[in-house]
């Protein structure tokens, strides 16, 4: 769940189900979760975005509101490079600057790309992403530390967030200060109740409720902390866990909300919807094969520097486009499969395959 999002009900499932969740699932919907629509405000927002935990974490496979990565594949594989490939590039430059991808993939340089080298290159990448996180958290941190003694108060951090909701600063400041009511809207006094239990597990141990940068940083993006990813992963489970038990069954994991079904388009892309989380579901998330995803296993498939990890996605994305089925990668295989490596699709992709390489 999102704390922006509104509540979403789906119809793919039978009239029995859907009466079931209208009576089991209030509590489970009524309550924010963790800054789920970052990623779908306007460049207006940016200010708010800086100071805020984004749902959106680059080389995470599964979103903060239950949301499986439409883009991991992409973040992976071009790490910081995501934005230089878009659909309005200049096919023959894009099919360059692949090419030269494909050569540093390529570690051995024999023109194969196996998933040792894949998995490395994967690895590379998201460690571009975490020095991306570093570099943002940095400019964050100044931004809510006004005083830069290299700490921020829970009520330094509260004061910047409401003022970037366009509360006054100053009139919240001296509020704070007094210890006064601040008379915030239910929706806004739900977020900060939201914030303040992550703040809360962002304060290492011993707990003194203040954060340093590196703490500020498992605020923002509680992949690079291991005791943030369980804290992300016992959310997750929350949201979707409709028996309480602890762990997720298939049922559970595909019926998470998705928007409501108006018509046989909205019913196919829902249904596609289920196909793919059923799919991670049951071949990759799901290790032991029985059914039931814990928590750990939950954990596992979040960590985005976990090796095991790596190798088994390096395997999948060369399964994607290994024509030849010889469990490699040759370079006029990646440009046919372009739009899945970057998103975008190389018109004649080999054409001058050779000269160019």
């Amino acid at each position: 769940m999102g704390v922006w999002r509104g509540l979403r009900c789906r119809n793919l499932l039978v009239l029995s189900l859907l009466l079931y969740f209208l009576l089991h699932s209030q509590d489970a919907h009524a309550r924010p979760a963790n800054m789920s629509a970052a990623k779908d405000k306007s460049p207006d927002n940016k200010d708010e975005n800086e100071i805020l935990p984004p749902d959106h974490l680059n080389g995470v496979k599964m979103e903060q509101d239950g949301h499986l990565n439409k883009d991991f594949q992409k973040e992976v594989f071009l790490g910081k490079d995501m934005e230089e490939f878009d659909e309005d590039s200049e096919p023959r430059r894009n099919r360059k600057k692949l090419i030269d991808i494909f050569t540093k993939v390529d570690y051995n340089h024999d023109k194969s790309v196996s998933a040792k080298e894949m998995q490395r290159w994967i690895m590379t990448k998201t460690e571009e992403h975490f020095q991306e996180a570093m570099l943002e958290n940095k400019n964050s941190f100044k931004a809510v530390d006004p005083d830069h003694d290299g700490l921020v108060t829970w009520d330094e951090y509260k004061i910047k967030f409401l003022a970037s909701k366009g509360f006054n600063e100053k009139e919240v400041a001296e509020k704070v200060k007094k210890s006064e009511d601040l008379k915030l809207d239910e929706e806004t006094q739900e977020v900060l109740e939201s914030l303040k239990d992550r703040w809360y597990q962002a304060d290492s141990p011993p707990a003194d409720q203040l954060l340093n940068e590196e703490e500020f940083l498992s605020f923002l993006h509680p992949e690079h902390s291991k005791g943030m990813l369980k804290y992300m992963v016992k959310e997750i489970v929350r949201d979707l866990d409709l028996d309480h038990d602890g762990k997720l069954t298939l049922y559970e994991f595909i019926s998470l909300p998705v928007g409501t079904v108006e018509n046989q388009q909205a019913q196919d892309i829902d249904d596609e919807w289920v196909k793919e989380r059923k799919k991670e579901f049951e071949e990759v998330i799901d290790s032991d094969h029985d059914g039931i995803v814990t928590m750990s296993e939950l954990e596992e498939y979040m960590d985005p520097m976990n090796e095991h990890n790596a190798l088994n996605e390096a395997k999948q994305m060369i399964a994607v486009a290994d024509e030849n089925q010889n469990h490699n990668l040759e370079l006029d295989e990646i440009l046919k499969y372009s739009e899945y490596f970057t998103g975008s699709k190389l018109m004649d992709y080999a054409r001058n395959v050779h000269e160019e390489f």
